[in-house]
């Protein structure tokens, strides 16, 4: 599947958000408690690195925290970062 095909899709069962290109797979860890989510690791493997996709898969998993009404704590360094640089989220930070 190519980049601007693939879609951020939510792994229930392993608590993930994945992001599939090109055969390889990006993922955002995450624990769900009470009405929150806590993002606690974020992985690209290597082919995929500098090509914006594991902030199209945090942008993706944001939506979908926010469709679902929950609040977003990050314990993982690049969701923090993400968030900070992308205010249009600060309404799920809690």
């Amino acid at each position: 599947m190519n980049q601007s095909s693939a879609t951020v899709r939510r792994n229930f069962a392993k608590s993930r958000f994945e992001l599939e290109i090109d055969g390889a797979l990006a993922l955002a860890e995450y624990r769900l408690d009470d009405k929150a989510i806590t993002f606690t690791h974020t992985e690209t493997p290597p082919a995929l690195q500098g090509r914006g996709v594991a902030s199209r898969l945090i942008h993706g998993a944001l939506l979908e925290a926010r469709a679902q009404g929950l609040k977003v704590r990050a314990t993982c360094s690049f969701v923090a970062a993400y968030l900070k640089r992308h205010r249009e989220f600060a309404d799920l930070e809690g």
